[in-house]
């Protein structure tokens, strides 16, 4: 039995993990989804300050007040950046840190930053066309996403405070020591962010390397396969 925890990618929430609970009950796992402040169903308490900081304070007020330990901490898409900065201010709660098709990010990187140019000018003008200076519109879900799901999430998807995405992280180096994983997902879409994380974790010592033949958000649309992979990696 173990205790997961997700940090979740932009624009979602915890919610988007709702196929995943059943598979991992099963298992006899325990599967923690917090929702960061501002999306999801904390959307009501969205604002112009929220910031990368804000969300790993979430997931690290989580950790404490459920008394978590020995956690294995997911970080999804942007939720990478999220799951960096926990695992390195609260190391002594993670067994092992595993990215989804996620940004891992080094000390004084934002997500950002890590865009190519054409993605960053993109959301920048978004920003100030459809997000009132301060918010991000939502990306399009993959184009293999089947349309029932399609049709389940995009409803629920919100806008994004932009703060979140252009603030630097800070680190200490403690995430570094721990045992992490990176699973990529292959089918990639334009600009493909996520290469360079996977070619980071196949160079770098201490790290595992699995690849899905899935696009982005294989907890949607292919749980099984991804509790497999998960499983492989945890056992």
């Amino acid at each position: 039995m173990a205790n997961f925890v997700v940090a979740h990618g932009a624009w979602s929430a915890g919610w988007t993990w709702k196929k995943m609970r059943p598979l991992m009950r099963a298992a006899g796992h325990e599967l923690v989804t917090p929702t960061y402040t501002g999306i999801g169903e904390r959307s009501h308490l969205a604002h112009a300050g929220i910031d990368l900081n804000q969300h790993i304070t979430d997931v690290l007020q989580v950790l404490a007040f459920e008394d978590l330990s020995d956690v294995v901490l997911i970080g999804h898409s942007y939720g990478g950046m999220v799951a960096t900065g926990v695992a390195d201010r609260a190391p002594e709660r993670i067994r092992h840190l595993i990215y989804l098709d996620a940004f891992a990010p080094k000390n004084g990187e934002a997500a950002m930053s890590l865009q190519p140019e054409a993605v960053r000018l993109r959301m920048a003008d978004a920003v100030h066309t459809q997000g009132d200076g301060w918010r991000v519109p939502p990306n399009p879900m993959p184009p293999d996403t089947d349309p029932a799901d399609i049709a389940w999430a995009m409803p629920k998807r919100v806008m994004q405070p932009v703060k979140t995405l252009q603030q630097p992280i800070e680190l200490t180096g403690a995430v570094d020591q721990l045992p992490r994983s990176y699973i990529y997902c292959t089918r990639s879409g334009p600009g493909d962010v996520f290469r360079q994380f996977a070619n980071r974790a196949q160079s770098e010592p201490g790290w595992r390397y699995v690849e899905m033949d899935a696009s982005h958000n294989p907890h949607i649309t292919c749980p099984e396969a991804l509790m497999n992979v998960l499983a492989s990696l945890t056992t």
